[in-house]
């Protein structure tokens, strides 16, 4: 049975040493600005591995026995805790098996090859990959390494906690994502001990709300789930032992979705040059949309770095759209030198910047003698962009607003 203690979560910040970063916190002028608060980035997208998963991971690896090390260890996972799992073996020498679902991001799953860990893929979702694990834990003795629901584990995690109290010993709310719950659950132990006034948050999406719904009902429920970016945090069932402390200790739980995630991706990786992926996000994400009280110290933790190069690149295209900075109209011209020009200078006129052209004169949807054209319009953002709109509008230009 756990009984995570705050002496337990200072154990295991002993043992981190040079193997795990202590992360920097900053308060952050930009967002700060937008709330109306401070705002401290406890930056974990910066951690080995390029997230706080590796320091669950590493306590409870390191706290192997000699005989379970020479068996071995197992996980399952799409990505954080698969790094984190590998990374802590290649430290620690031992043998290490991921199971990893057959749909997993290619990049993920030769950056687990590269720590050294033996992938195998195995179902299409996190429940048939852990299975696939307990069963090869039952035939090598091999040592399951669970991604959140283990004291080990909770008490590593608890160390951000103290970290945020070492740096920002004032500190007022704390906003977290919440998955399994392995993060929350060791940040609300560290900190409630030792400062029970300071408000914690914890933040899921939409798209997976199961810890939300726990919390809410008084006992643990599971979600069928959504399609939703933060895969990181697409959990169907928290843990046992992470809900019990987080159902003790907790202020609330929110949600926000992918629209304020992308917007929150975009603005860190335009204000703040940090890439963080949609789960390390999804905090600030709700604070800037539901701003916390005026004047209050505030700590969002961002939990990970570890972003599919092609979302990326979705994401800054949804990311200036969603902030009105891109604009994409079609428009449908008579076939005759000089009318795309026409367009195109009074677009100019209003100091619009032409990102893309793309003629189309073939699809049967365009009529003979007649250009579709697609442009795509970089703004200043959302009022410039409507007056592009109006102005457009007003010079009788027949055009769609493309989504």
């Amino acid at each position: 049975m756990l009984n995570l203690s705050f002496d337990d979560i200072v154990a295991s910040q002993s043992i981190q040493g040079n193997v795990i970063r202590k992360t920097p916190m900053e308060l952050s002028a930009t967002f700060s600005q937008m709330t109306d608060s401070k705002i401290y980035l406890k930056s974990e997208c910066l951690q080995k591995t390029g997230s706080f998963k590796v320091r669950g991971a590493y306590a409870k690896i390191h706290s192997l026995s000699k005989e379970e090390k020479k068996k071995g260890v197992i996980a399952a996972s799409a990505g954080n805790h698969a790094q984190g799992v590998a990374f802590a073996s290649a430290l620690e020498n031992i043998p290490c098996t991921i199971v990893m679902p057959v749909n997993a991001s290619p990049a993920k799953v030769a950056a687990t090859k590269a720590y050294g860990a033996n992938v195998v893929l195995d179902g299409t979702i996190y429940d048939e990959s852990w299975s696939k694990a307990l069963e090869i834990a039952d035939k090598t003795g091999g040592q399951i390494i669970h991604a959140f629901d283990d004291q080990k584990v909770i008490a590593a995690q608890g160390v951000i906690g103290l970290e945020i109290m070492q740096d920002l010993p004032d500190v007022d709310e704390i906003y977290l994502p919440v998955g399994g719950g392995g993060l929350a659950a060791g940040v609300l132990r560290a900190v409630k001990t030792k400062k029970p006034n300071v408000k914690i948050i914890g933040v899921q999406s939409s798209a997976f709300p199961a810890m939300k719904n726990s919390l809410d009902s008084g006992k643990l429920q599971s979600v069928e789930g959504r399609q939703t970016i933060a895969d990181g945090i697409s959990v169907k069932k928290p843990g046992e032992f992470t809900f019990k402390i987080i159902n003790e200790l907790i202020d609330d739980i929110v949600l926000v979705d992918d629209s304020q995630i992308v917007k929150a991706m975009f603005l860190l990786m335009e204000r703040t040059k940090m890439v963080v992926e949609p789960a390390g996000a999804v905090s600030l994400a709700y604070l800037l949309n539901k701003k916390p009280a005026k004047g209050k110290k505030v700590v969002t933790i961002l939990s990970g770095g570890n972003v599919d190069m092609y979302l990326l690149g979705q994401i800054v295209a949804k990311g200036l759209t969603e902030m009105g900075r891109m604009v994409k109209i079609f428009v449908l011209l008579t076939d005759k030198p000089g009318a795309l020009k026409e367009v195109v200078d009074q677009i100019s006129s209003l100091s619009v910047n032409i990102v893309e052209v793309v003629h189309d004169r073939l699809s049967s949807s365009i009529p003979a003698g007649t250009a579709g054209v697609t442009l795509s319009l970089e703004t200043e953002d959302q009022k410039h962009a409507e007056k592009l709109i109006s102005y457009l509008k007003e010079r009788n230009i027949q055009f769609k607003i493309m989504t």
